[in-house]
């Protein structure tokens, strides 16, 4: 009863001229979205998924032709796979990225395929809002890559687009259906992406109301060896602005920076004026760093004066363990180990310590 209404409903909507749409289930092609960070670049995706319906065998140059095609409808006489079902799939980058290896402006793209039998045309077109590929034309096209397809051992009843192997500045987009798989890489810039979103937020409120915002990018500029001038800037305005604040880990930074820039002499008065500042965590972690870098007899000096000042801090007998660590006396380096457990009832850092000295044990390096 309820199908006959339906279908009586749209009846008449098509004899009135209703042109309004209402919302129903899809018919078949499931609709599908799915969006993953590269780093902070956001890689969204949006497709219908039709379904294999027993077609086996009958996908690949066949339901989906090998090429470039003229599908006799739309005014594109030479049209590839729309890589879905229905509407344009679109793929959109909220930052500048690399396919294969080769640019890729941020941005909203219509994707398309060109299947082979061993490999796949990926065609990113600035076109993103048509149905289908029926009106493609390759003046259009941002970029063309040719990827190797890859045969899998399990059925994919319905398209699937999934992020794969992720690295801190790569991921693989793959598209599955049947037993095929076209993949692709994607990756990014990390350092560009993040000075370009900290250039956006420095001068705004984000930035402007909190010294940790302004710590941070300049640390990211520290520890990444980049962009220094400009990190001493946001250094010095965590440190001097209205919401700045003279801190140990404001003053390690700006030290920092200042050293890299070979400013020694600034860079020392600033580290005279943080250490006092510091609390026990902040210089053990000072020191590790120092340690990583290669200090070893300046991160020791560091590590033994906090364990004076500081002789039931748990932190402070971790840096014990990190100095003789890296000093080459693994013994004394587990001695305290035990004795950091000692200073704390907490399970989980009594947890980490216990994997300190596994590693330790083992020959692994720590605080890496």
């Amino acid at each position: 009863m309820k199908n006959i209404v339906l279908q009586t409903c749209l009846i008449l909507s098509s004899i009135w001229g209703i042109q309004a749409q209402i919302t129903l289930p899809r018919d078949g092609n499931k609709k599908a979205m799915v969006s993953e960070n590269i780093g902070i670049t956001a890689v969204t995706i949006d497709y219908s998924r039709p379904a294999v319906n027993g077609r086996e065998g009958k996908i690949w140059g066949q339901l989906v032709p090998f090429g470039f095609n003229d599908l006799e409808y739309g005014t594109s006489k030479a049209a590839p796979w729309r890589a879905g079902a229905n509407e344009n799939t679109t793929i959109e980058f909220s930052a500048d990225v690399f396919i294969e290896g080769k640019p890729l402006a941020k941005g909203k793209y219509g994707f398309f395929i060109a299947m082979a039998p061993d490999k796949a045309t990926l065609i990113f077109s600035k076109f993103n809002t048509a149905w289908g590929s029926f009106y493609y034309k390759e003046g259009d096209d941002a970029l063309r890559v040719d990827v190797p397809t890859q045969k899998l051992s399990k059925l994919v009843e319905r398209l699937t687009y999934s992020f794969r192997d992720q690295t801190d500045n790569s991921a693989v987009v793959a598209m599955d259906w049947e037993f095929l798989r076209v993949p692709f890489t994607v990756s990014v810039d990390i350092h560009k992406t993040q000075m370009e979103a900290f250039r956006r937020e420095v001068n705004s409120g984000i930035f402007y109301r909190y010294w940790q915002n302004l710590h941070t990018a300049a640390n990211y500029c520290l520890v990444n060896n980049i962009n220094l001038e400009e990190g001493l800037e946001w250094a010095d305005r965590s440190i001097n602005t209205y919401f700045g604040e003279e801190n140990f880990k404001t003053l390690s930074t700006y030290a920092g920076l200042l050293a890299k820039l070979g400013r020694q002499d600034e860079a020392d008065v600033a580290m005279e004026k943080a250490f006092p500042l510091g609390s026990s965590e902040d210089l053990v972690y000072y020191g590790i760093d120092l340690n990583l870098k290669g200090e070893h007899e300046k991160a020791f000096s560091i590590f033994k004066s906090n364990v004076k000042k500081n002789p039931d801090d748990v932190y402070a007998h971790l840096g014990m363990v990190s100095g003789h660590f890296y000093k080459g006396d693994k013994k004394k380096a587990l001695q305290f180990c035990e004795s950091a457990k000692s200073k704390t009832k907490n399970k989980d850092f009594v947890g980490y310590i216990d994997n300190l000295i596994r590693d330790i044990n083992s020959g692994k390096e720590i605080f890496k």
